[in-house]
């Protein structure tokens, strides 16, 4: 028997198991599903320094990074499981002047069984983003962490199990790419997948040979945009912290950035300030640690060249900062924008910073990308940076910070273009793991029967006439 179809009856025997818990799961209220949601949570949260030593030991990023990602990844598991019944929960809504005789009311019901695949650049707080919403949605989740974070997620099922001993409703299996697509082929109900955009054209590849959908997160190319009024020593210390915080593996972060000319210098050199003192390790009072997936370093060192063969200046770094398994920080200045390392998304400490002469151009610039995942804009004038916002082809900004949407819970998260489709967080990620379920009744006999094979012209006439009255 072939490894792949050891892995295919590992991982159909999971989503079997996970069938029986969903449908036990589906039939707890959504206070008894809060209840066990928050014991979850309670154990992460106590034992979160024993979660953060795994993670720093599988990913190499410090403690201290670990230890934020599992608080961020908390307030959301705390948040969903709180709200899941304000959202989801059955409500009525108006039935309309046609149909007064019926009663009407939506609510969402869970899926089923759904299909986790998560990264290994944040791998507690990026698939919990999924697999926290799927649960408190009611469904059940198999979960396929990434093979270089595997430890991390059978953490977390065996937290599960602690906290709710009843059903395997969470599920933790390990592998390499075989068994993602074994997930994908195994009749799950849905699949949230978060990972790069080639590796999502697989997954979708397989999600289709059964039409099961999916909820994607392709990765970015992330840009800033800093306006020439905007706090410079803001900006440029936003910038390092979203272009070299956890070694630029943050889909996320940022890799562009585009100032307006007149403060083009004065920007470049206060960053250049900055990058200069960061130095890599493998200590915890590093600011970030070696590259997790070694041939990632070859992406970047390939970006890094052909951005300077093609005319761009290496301000910080350049070829030689790339040590695997770390890489210093890179500052690249006036790259053409047809470079690898402005259409790609390079995946490490990196930033290109490019002038431009207007707002409108950093907009134009910056959409240009087939990647719409986040973006961050710097301006004194904020109801400005609100209207540049709107314009970017983003499905999130962040105004005068970076990331700032990734620690509020309600806002919905996800892409466009090569970043993806569909939301997690908020309610819309609620709702994704869900489906809607519409139902009427009769309240009373309808003074007008048009809904009948016996239909009196005559009523239909009256009913014309007062259609024409209320569109016509």
């Amino acid at each position: 028997m072939s490894e792949d179809v050891v892995y295919e009856d590992e991982v159909i025997q999971a989503v079997d198991r996970a069938r029986v818990a969903a449908a036990w799961w589906a039939g707890l209220s959504f206070g008894e599903r809060k209840e066990r949601l928050l014991g979850w949570k309670r154990i992460i949260a106590s034992r979160s320094d024993e979660l953060s030593a795994v993670i720093h030991e599988e990913t190499g990023k410090p403690v201290g990074d670990a230890l934020l990602e599992v608080m961020l990844a908390v307030e959301h598991l705390d948040w969903a499981a709180r709200r899941a019944g304000h959202v989801l929960g059955r409500r009525r809504v108006r039935s309309g002047l046609l149909a007064a005789d019926q009663g009407a009311a939506l609510e969402y019901r869970p899926l089923g069984v759904i299909g986790a695949i998560g990264p290994w650049n944040y791998p507690v707080y990026t698939p919990l983003g999924s697999i926290s919403y799927a649960l408190a949605a009611g469904n059940a989740v198999v979960f396929k962490p990434s093979e270089h974070t595997p430890r991390t997620g059978v953490w977390l099922a065996g937290a599960w199990a602690e906290a709710v001993p009843d059903q395997p409703v969470l599920q933790a299996v390990t592998g390499d790419g075989a068994v993602g697509a074994a997930l994908c082929r195994a009749g799950v109900d849905k699949v949230a997948f978060t990972g790069s955009a080639a590796t999502a054209r697989r997954v979708l590849a397989a999600c289709a040979e059964t039409l099961t959908p999916a909820v994607i997160e392709g990765g970015g190319k992330d840009a800033m945009i800093v306006a020439a009024d905007a706090d410079l020593d803001a900006a440029a210390k936003a910038a390092a912290f979203g272009g070299f915080g956890n070694a630029g593996q943050t889909c996320a972060g940022v890799e562009r950035v585009y100032v307006q000319r007149t403060v083009y210098a004065d920007f470049l050199a206060r960053l250049t300030a900055i990058a200069e003192t960061l130095r890599p390790g493998a200590d915890d009072a590093a600011p970030y640690g070696p590259m997790t997936v070694p041939a990632q370093v070859d992406v970047i060192r390939r970006h890094v060249d052909d951005a300077i063969d093609r005319g761009g200046k290496a301000v910080v770094g350049g070829p030689e900062a790339i040590r695997a398994p770390y890489v210093h920080p890179v500052v690249l200045a006036e790259v053409p924008e047809d470079s690898t390392a402005m259409t790609e998304e390079t995946f490490g400490p990196t930033l290109v910073v490019n002038p431009v002469d207007s707002l409108d151009e950093a907009v134009r610039l910056a959409n240009a990308s087939r990647y719409g995942l986040a973006a961050s804009i710097f301006s004194a004038d904020r109801r400005a940076a609100v209207g540049v916002a709107r314009r970017l082809r983003t499905g999130a900004a962040s105004i005068n910070a970076v990331l700032g949407f990734a620690a509020v819970p309600a806002l919905p998260f996800g892409g466009v273009g090569d970043s993806g489709f569909g939301r997690v967080h908020g309610a819309d990620g609620l709702r994704e793991f869900s489906r809607a379920q519409s139902v009427t009744w009769r309240r009373f006999r309808a003074p007008m029967d048009l809904m009948s094979f016996g239909r009196d012209p005559a009523v239909l006439e009256r009913a014309k006439r007062l259609f024409k009255m209320r569109h016509g």
